[in-house]
């Protein structure tokens, strides 16, 4: 029970990833907001984990909707302490020069507005009350970017450096941000960065881990708790590999 009486965020978490968090944050005791703009999805998974969480529709790249989010965990459970953001965006590989605009505009509003939005409203709470964790869930795409992946390797290499800078200037304040690097995972996006779900292609993925298989909602959840409780209360700004040994 690591992480008893603590307050959480986790966008994104109607599937994948975010799921795997939220389901691992309830079972070590906090009370969770599930955030996704699949808002049915989110109650979904709320329901499931009973009541240490709510579901809420949220789209992290609109303003008023980050703060009604915000708002809606003070209001349910009393305060907040941790803010997971996890939701983000891929497209499928292709060439650099061939990405449309209107999705390269999607995949920065996702994966990089929506760190910016979210601080906007959790950092001033975290300030008053001298404590905070913020979580950014990264990916090994931005430290060892693969070809035909440019923009959201760019865009994920801009979480791991916000996560750094703000870890240095909000740590006089008590708080700490840290981010997760996953490798290519059992979620739905996986078919988006293989280009397709085939034996063949998952091979060619799988080959490039040494420890043989892909990251798994589980694994992030165990990295997240460790990373949200208080015995990582002198760890900030670190960007953790969960790979299995790809960014080796």
């Amino acid at each position: 029970m690591r992480l008893t009486r603590k307050i959480a965020i986790v966008t994104g978490a109607a599937s994948g990833f975010g799921e795997g968090i939220a389901r691992k944050f309830v079972a070590e005791g906090a009370r969770v907001v599930v955030a996704d703009r699949d808002g049915a999805g989110a109650e979904r998974v709320a329901a499931a984990l009973g009541e240490g969480a709510i579901g809420v529709r949220a789209d992290v790249t609109s303003g008023a909707d980050v703060a009604a989010m915000v708002e809606r965990a003070v209001e349910r459970f009393g305060g907040l302490d941790i803010l997971v953001n996890n939701a983000g965006m891929g497209h499928v590989p292709q060439p650099l020069e061939s990405l449309d605009e209107a999705d390269f505009d999607r995949i920065l509003a996702v994966n990089v507005k929506s760190i910016y939005l979210a601080a906007k409203e959790v950092v001033p709470r975290f300030k008053a009350q001298k404590r905070g964790v913020i979580l950014n869930i990264a990916s090994t795409a931005g430290v060892s970017p693969r070809p035909r992946l440019t923009w959201y390797n760019a865009s994920k290499g801009w979480v791991i450096t916000a996560t750094r800078s703000m870890a240095v200037e909000l740590a006089p304040f008590g708080i700490r941000v840290c981010a997760l690097n996953p490798v290519a995972g059992e979620t739905p996006m996986l078919k988006t960065f293989m280009g397709e779900d085939t034996p063949e292609m998952r091979a060619k993925f799988l080959a490039t881990i040494p420890i043989g298989r892909f990251s798994t909602p589980e694994d992030l959840g165990n990295a997240a708790c460790f990373l949200c409780s208080d015995e990582a209360s002198m760890i900030t700004g670190v960007a953790m590999e969960v790979d299995g040994g790809r960014c080796i």
